[in-house]
């Protein structure tokens, strides 16, 4: 790995962490006020330099997930990263299915360390591994109790 790239993933969890203890608020993109998972990402990407600035999150239900398979949350971050298949770096977006799609994602601090922005909790750093509803299917679905699918996301590519 370059050392820009070391560098610019720092940055990135950097600016994570700084987010955290902010409030949960759809849509919301102000430090220590609101933020929601899909504003937390661009936020965090643009406070480090990753990305141009001209990325915006586009306007979404907060529960469109519960009932259409549309792919609105990965379409957004694939306008400024790309699919991996490999294990998490600092700085990598992790994305889980919820109900229908993906719609819940966080920034790899130290895998399985993630920081996300979750309803009722906030803007926390938490073990991925660790915590039962992003490991495991807890909705009411036939799938309920099964590994709950993920996908990794980098901005850096491979």
């Amino acid at each position: 790995m370059e050392a820009r790239e070391v560098s610019e993933r720092a940055k990135v969890v950097a600016a994570a962490r700084s987010w955290t203890s902010t409030p949960y608020h759809h849509h919301a993109m102000i430090k220590g006020v609101g933020v929601d998972c899909a504003t937390l990402l661009i936020a965090c990407f643009n406070e480090a330099g990753v990305v141009d600035g001209k990325v915006e999150v586009p306007p979404y239900s907060p529960s469109w997930h519960l009932h259409r398979e549309e792919a609105k949350y990965t379409d957004f971050i694939e306008r400024f990263a790309t699919e991996v298949f490999r294990e998490p770096l600092p700085g990598d977006i992790i994305v889980w299915k919820f109900h229908k799609s993906y719609a819940h994602g966080g920034i790899v601090t130290d895998w399985p360390n993630v920081i996300h922005a979750f309803i009722g909790r906030g803007t926390f750093e938490d073990d991925a591994l660790a915590n039962q509803m992003l490991t495991t299917i807890s909705e009411r679905v036939p799938e309920q109790g099964e590994p709950r699918p993920h996908k990794l996301y980098s901005v850096w590519g491979t």
